[in-house]
């Protein structure tokens, strides 16, 4: 299909839109400071994704900024180093301080000319709507994993995200799934046959980052190193009538 025969787009928003490795990196940085050993920035977010993951599925109805206030505890466990309560609290409440990434915000005004617009996000909402400030665009659906009572990659934000899309008059065909994690986004996709494509934000980079690790690539429909691309190909499209 080309990008003009959608209906509808879909997007992760931590690690696609706003650059959410840049924020989780500054915001454990003095933690980090403290530990025995020095930790590298990769170090740092693989250790986050690791812990992140795992209390997701151990706690699923659990809002995500209570979640990483969780993490903060058991990454400073591990790293062997001190740290005060009210200091997992501001991490968990630092989310909307994350930023942007600088093409996020001009693509979606382009792309929601021509697009529904919908969020499927594993967050919670009062952390979103600040971030949603960042991106400076009224998405027409948002799906947060406060809403779902579950984190991806699990079907049910995804089942949720399919009917939600059906009272919008939109199926799952019409719809491609845009987002950089193969583990939260592209693998459950292609496991539900919802066509997806892949910003690869870290195409510059070694690792999986703030991202669980995945063994396997699943399909995609496309593949760009950004979000201008995207709107780059969509132009193209447009020309090719």
């Amino acid at each position: 299909m080309a990008l003009t025969d959608f209906k509808a787009l879909t997007f992760d928003c931590y690690g696609t839109l706003i650059d959410w490795e840049s924020g989780i990196a500054a915001g454990l940085a003095e933690l980090a400071s403290r530990a025995a050993e020095p930790l590298t920035r990769d170090a740092i977010l693989e250790a986050h994704a690791r812990h992140e993951s795992h209390q997701q599925k151990m706690t699923p109805a659990m809002p995500y900024d209570h979640l990483l206030q969780v993490v903060f505890k058991r990454l400073a466990e591990e790293w062997g180093v001190r740290y005060r309560w009210d200091e997992a609290v501001a991490y968990g409440a630092s989310v909307g301080d994350w930023p942007a990434f600088p093409d996020s915000a001009s693509t979606l005004q382009y792309l929601k000319k021509y697009f529904r617009l919908v969020v499927i996000s594993n967050v919670d909402n009062r952390s979103f709507r600040a971030s949603n400030a960042r991106l400076g665009v009224d998405f027409d659906a948002i799906v947060t994993a406060e809403d779902v009572g579950s984190y991806k990659p699990s079907h049910r934000n995804f089942e949720y995200l399919f009917a939600t899309l059906a009272t919008m008059g939109i199926r799952k065909d019409d719809t491609l799934h845009i987002a950089d994690s193969m583990y939260h986004d592209h693998q459950p996709a292609s496991e539900l046959q919802l066509r997806s494509c892949w910003i690869h934000r870290r195409h510059e980079q070694r690792g999986f980052g703030a991202t669980a690790k995945t063994w396997a690539e699943p399909p995609v429909e496309y593949k760009f190193t950004s979000m201008a691309q995207l709107v780059k190909a969509h132009h193209e499209d447009l020309a090719a009538g």
